[in-house]
């Protein structure tokens, strides 16, 4: 396979690119993946309602959330070690939602560091935080992100502690620290020629850029997951948001949502927005699709803050169910870093395209001729 027309011929093309221990982090879910084939399952088997004769000459795409005027109703969402899988990924990835007039947000544990990807990128920036032990950390965190243009703050409230990915014990990522690990790493990354040259020679430094002050002679990657459980806190409460608050000052979306009652606390608490969220089936394995979970989280909270949601969106139909299903805006998280890993920014800018241009059919053939004339209208009701 050469080219690329879909999300899924992107998964194996970065399949056949990446190290073993890369492909299975960003492919794999928790435990038995229950919940991350639900997440793709429960979406596919949401039917369409198809409307015809209707004048569809004119679509609008476009949206507003949380003040920006968007492209598409969709952003990159925050993937960790995102810049492993290409050169520099999270640039890259950067400037291709810039070109496409939606937002990138980086992650906590990202390769490129805020202040590297803020002089890239000339699009609208969010930055994702993890709740750290060390606040006065967090707080600094936050001044960059504020200092950097970061004009949406996503704060992850589903990763207490790191759940647990068989996939990655087996390649090599979790639980092979040392030597031994780096030496699994290396080999599998020597059978991958291409990458191996142009990320592992290339792509230096390799370390975790936001967090490298606190590293010292570490990079983070001797093993991922041990610092993690190592440096986020498990203790975290609905009354830590007020730090959140009081160390930032523009909207705020809380991320991993699955239950109402949490997200009529986090509307409670001040949130601007939510991102109904299991995490890509990362986390508690068996919990509800994303798609499930939103209709009642939207009847919950719908009017008092933005409902964002991702999990299982492999295509622009997924998009229109999201929306249909009660989102205003879907987060894209291994659509595009399966782009980046195949082809680097071009990669991703195409598949927002294709996004995009899959949003326009759905939306032709439902009816529906803007953002905010998609709803249950455009789904069949069993």
């Amino acid at each position: 396979m050469s080219k690329a027309a879909s999300v899924l011929d992107y998964r194996e093309l970065a399949r056949r690119r990446l190290p073993r221990f890369l492909f299975e982090y960003i492919d794999g879910g928790s435990y038995a993946e229950v919940t991350l084939r639900r997440n793709v399952a429960d979406l596919e088997a949401i039917a369409l309602r198809q409307r015809v004769l209707t004048d569809v000459s004119s679509l609008d795409l476009g949206t507003t959330l949380f003040g920006q005027r968007l492209n598409l109703p969709v952003a990159l969402a925050p993937i960790g070690l995102a810049g492993m899988n290409a050169r520099r990924g999270e640039v890259q990835a950067a400037r291709a939602a810039a070109r496409a007039g939606v937002p990138f947000c980086l992650s906590t544990v990202s390769a490129c560091s805020i202040d590297e990807v803020a002089r890239a990128g000339a699009g609208p920036f969010w930055f994702q935080l993890y709740m750290i032990r060390d606040r006065a950390f967090m707080k600094d965190l936050l001044a960059q992100a504020t200092a950097a243009g970061c004009t949406a703050l996503v704060f992850t409230v589903d990763m207490p502690v790191p759940g647990s990915r068989y996939r990655d014990y087996r390649s090599g990522l979790a639980g092979a620290s040392g030597r031994m690990g780096a030496l699994r790493r290396a080999v599998q990354g020597v059978l991958r020629p291409a990458w191996a040259y142009n990320v592992g020679v290339r792509g230096r430094p390799h370390q975790l850029g936001n967090v490298a002050p606190v590293l010292g002679k570490n990079t983070g990657l001797e093993d991922f997951f041990a610092w993690m459980r190592d440096n986020f806190d498990p203790a975290v409460t609905w009354a830590d948001l007020d730090f959140i608050r009081n160390s930032w000052d523009g909207p705020l979306i809380i991320k991993g949502i699955l239950d109402p009652e949490d997200a009529r606390a986090a509307a409670a608490l001040g949130a601007d927005g939510i991102v109904v969220s299991n995490h890509g089936g990362r986390q508690l394995d068996g919990v509800p699709s994303t798609a499930t979970a939103l209709p009642p989280i939207v009847d919950a909270v719908g009017d008092q803050l933005t409902v964002l949601a991702d999990g299982g969106v492999r295509s622009g139909l997924d998009v229109i169910r999201m929306l249909a299903l009660g989102a205003k805006g879907v987060l894209l998280g291994r659509a595009w870093v399966y782009a980046l890993a195949a082809r680097g920014e071009a990669g991703v800018a195409h598949v927002l395209k294709l996004i995009e241009a899959e949003m326009r059919v759905a939306m032709a053939l439902t009816a529906c001729t803007s953002i905010d004339r998609i709803g249950t209208d455009a789904l069949v009701v069993r």
